[in-house]
């Protein structure tokens, strides 16, 4: 098993963000010894957020690489001993390593057009993404004054897949094969920011983003509200980029205007470039969603179950594909039709919208949910379960509501910038899958119609 740890990376790099991977996987160095998975990271800082943040993933592309779950050894090449996941010390004959600073080598991950997941072909069209779609197809024709666009939606509405298009495109049309595309999100930036401050290191990440850099695709920026030096890094390269012509595209949940905590400069630049929203697909537009996905993966979709699905998940286009691709996938297993009750199996997994979902029944979800009364949520109570209940209030309020920021956060006693702080915080621990985020998703998606 000399290839193990080769095997399981590339894995991972199937099942990461491009960020992620190169900036904390790619890095480590590891091997194979008995049952046990040896990992080397090249400073106590990586080695110390791999353990915090990645140790589960690792777990499990490893387990999925080799037909076993490995006991994972992690420790630090500037350390005298291992660090974290479990407890044995590594003996040094175990791994080969060098001393090494910080992986800067590796911190700007740059991808090509084969790389790109999303395409503009396989976007569905809509009433509610025309503007959207528009916009990312003009800002690839290098038109006069579309050097910057900002996408905003709420979750899972197709920015991230707009933005990818847009970096496919472009990587297309220029005939460069090392056109310098950089795709992260804001919270990537930051990481790559501090490990660059604790490697001293910093005129190195200037130079790269600012230099290195034709095309900068920034998603989540709202991941910069109350990080002032972030914030004055973001700011500075933004100029220079802009200054050289170089073009940006951002994405965020929320509009410029609606940020809080954001330096005014920057804010302003944020706004200065086109700005389309994406709003929640209407009826005809998921049908379309559905009958391309079901006509590529080659399946007949009766019209009934298409309705069934299209009916019952409205707000977020990503459930709604996983939810057809479970339906897809489960069909094929066991070689049987779609059909409807074959769909009705699959949906209860899924958070099922009605037009009934009002702020109302949020309240009265969130507080069965978390046993607390209405005035619990309401209170200046700053209890970390108050906390996580009142931003999952906020969160669905987002979700399934037309309220607008304030509105929601004056039926809660809070500034809209509360909301804000709360619907970003909900989102962020989701996506990383911690073990909060895990089951914020499961009492999400238990808001049923």
């Amino acid at each position: 098993m000399i290839d193990a740890w080769h095997h399981i990376s590339l894995s991972l790099e199937k099942n990461l963000t491009p960020g992620h991977y190169q900036l904390w996987i790619k890095p480590l160095q590891g091997c194979l010894d008995n049952d046990t998975l040896v990992l080397c990271a090249p400073n106590s800082f990586v080695c110390t957020w791999v353990r915090e943040r990645m140790l589960g993933k690792i777990k499990d592309a490893a387990a999925e690489t080799l037909g076993f779950t490995p006991t994972i050894e992690l420790c630090s090449a500037q350390a005298e001993a291992p660090v974290a996941a479990p407890v044995q010390p590594v003996p040094a004959r175990k791994i080969m390593t060098r001393q090494m600073g910080l992986p800067m080598a590796h911190a700007l991950p740059t991808q090509t057009v084969q790389n790109w997941r999303h395409q503009f072909d396989d976007f569905i069209v809509g009433p509610c993404n025309n503007l959207a779609y528009v916009a990312s197809r003009s800002f690839c024709q290098d038109v006069q004054g579309s050097d910057q666009l900002f996408l905003c939606s709420a979750p899972g509405l197709g920015k991230t897949h707009l933005a990818q298009a847009i970096g496919s495109e472009i990587a297309r049309q220029t005939n460069r094969q090392h056109l310098r595309v950089c795709y992260l999100s804001g919270e990537e930036f930051a990481s790559q920011l501090v490990m660059a401050i604790k490697a001293k290191a910093v005129e190195q990440f200037k130079a790269r983003f600012r230099s290195n850099v034709d095309l900068l695709l920034l998603e989540d920026v709202h991941f910069f509200q109350g990080k002032e030096k972030m914030q004055d890094e973001l700011l500075n390269t933004l100029k220079s980029l802009q200054n050289q012509g170089r073009r940006v595209v951002m994405t965020s949940t929320f509009l410029p205007r609606e940020l809080s905590d954001i330096d005014s400069n920057l804010l302003s630049r944020f706004a200065q470039g086109f700005m389309a929203v994406i709003d929640k697909p209407d009826f005809q537009t998921r049908m379309g969603i559905i009958q391309a996905k079901a006509q590529a993966s080659q399946v007949s979709m009766p019209g009934s179950v298409a309705e069934l699905l299209a009916g019952r998940i409205k707000t977020d286009v990503r459930q709604l594909e996983s939810c057809l691709k479970n339906i897809i996938l489960k069909a094929k297993l066991l070689n049987m039709d779609i059909t409807m009750d074959l769909a009705w199996e699959i949906l209860q997994n899924y958070n099922l919208d009605s037009a009934s979902i009002d702020l109302d029944k949020i309240i009265s979800f969130v507080c069965q949910a978390y046993g607390f009364g209405f005035d619990d949520l309401r209170s200046k109570s700053r209890k970390r379960d108050r906390v996580i209940a009142r931003n999952t209030a906020f969160y669905l309020a987002r979700k399934h509501t037309e309220l607008s920021l304030m509105d929601i956060g004056r039926r809660f006693n809070r500034k809209h910038s509360t909301v804000i702080k709360g619907i970003a915080s909900v989102e962020q621990e989701v996506t990383r899958k911690t073990s909060l985020g895990n089951q914020l998703a499961r009492t999400i998606n238990q808001l049923q119609a």
